[in-house]
């Protein structure tokens, strides 16, 4: 699917057909109150030591006219969040110490454990939205045949990817350091991800 996917997106970019617009993208979004969870070191996944995981449920109108993979990357990408991928979530368990993570659900259904191996099993679907701060554990348990996720990064930050005791040492140095996004990546400068991450502690 990634590969039949990665055409799909040039053809959609190169063409405009599909895609409704950065601007458009941007109504497209639902108000939805964030449900927050947080993760404590479980001494192979750090998690983050201050900030929790966002779920956005159902936080945007997939609708019909344009593909669902696209509108969630215009709306990731209006505000600020790029690097875009389309794919499902890797089946073993790993993070990123130095950026966070924004996940769309385009279609299908998976069922994915965040936190580590001591963590919590949510079923995300389409519309949903997760943001998780530099140092969550994640991990797609099961999935519908469809699922298919975007998932895109803040501007300020480094991709990486963890996945043993040996990396930890590195990752407890970095993970603190990495910056809150300017932005929320489904309500941009006015949205929850700043007052969640800056007011907790």
């Amino acid at each position: 699917m990634p590969i039949l996917e990665d055409l799909k997106e040039y053809a959609e970019r190169a063409t405009g057909l599909r895609r409704p617009g950065r601007r458009k993208a941007a109504t497209l979004a639902r108000p939805r109150k964030p449900h927050t969870v947080r993760f404590k070191d479980d001494g192979l996944v750090p998690n983050h030591p201050r900030w929790p995981l966002i779920i956005y449920r159902g936080a945007i109108d997939l609708g019909e006219s344009h593909d669902p993979a696209a509108v969630i990357e215009d709306l990731f990408e209006a505000n600020g969040w790029g690097e875009t991928w389309r794919d499902s979530i890797y089946d073993y368990l790993h993070y990123h110490s130095r950026i966070h993570e924004v996940l769309g659900v385009a279609s299908g259904k998976g069922r994915v454990r965040f936190g580590g191996a001591k963590g919590r099993i949510f079923t995300l679907k389409a519309g949903d939205v997760v943001i998780l701060p530099a140092g969550t554990g994640h991990q797609c348990l099961s999935a519908d045949d469809d699922f298919l996720v975007v998932g895109a990064y803040p501007p300020v930050g480094t991709y990486d990817e963890c996945r043993t005791v040996q990396d930890r040492p590195r990752a407890l140095k970095t993970i603190p350091k990495v910056p809150v996004p300017r932005k929320d990546p489904i309500s941009g400068s006015g949205g929850s991800l700043s007052k969640l991450w800056k007011k907790a502690r």
